[in-house]
């Protein structure tokens, strides 16, 4: 039998548990990632108070004391950071029409019921960021 057809929904060789959601939205991929990456929006993802240095190996801090490190960040396309025992990225790309793609990733969980108390919070905080950038205008 082969082994990947046994393995569980959201489990992967390399990168263990994780968990992507993503959401099309009408602003262009340029208004996305400046919301983003800004002050706001590292809020809305990472946590109060939380602020990134765009380089590899920056480390970060937020409000509640959650640290990590950033592991990526190409402007206008994506960042990669560490979190706790874990690694999210976020990514936005061009969806046509002037919109764009907004995706969360985030690897290296636990386990099933933490992939899904993640995803129920990417959710959450996908809502958050279209709700705030609609407000934008």
């Amino acid at each position: 039998m082969n082994p990947m057809t046994t393995r569980s929904t959201g489990l992967t060789r390399d990168a263990g548990w994780e968990v992507g959601v993503s959401r099309t939205l009408p602003q262009s991929p340029a208004a996305v990632w400046e919301f983003i990456s800004g002050p706001r929006g590292l809020e809305l993802w990472l946590g109060a108070g939380a602020r990134l240095t765009p380089e590899r190996g920056a480390s970060y801090e937020t409000a509640a004391g959650a640290t990590g490190e950033v592991r990526g960040y190409r402007p206008g396309d994506r960042i990669r950071v560490t979190y706790g025992d874990t690694t999210v990225q976020v990514a936005v790309s061009a969806a046509g029409g002037g919109r764009s793609v907004l995706v969360f990733h985030q690897e290296r969980m636990a386990g099933p019921e933490e992939r899904e108390r993640q995803r129920a919070h990417w959710r959450r905080v996908i809502k958050q960021v279209a709700e705030a950038l609609d407000r934008r205008g």
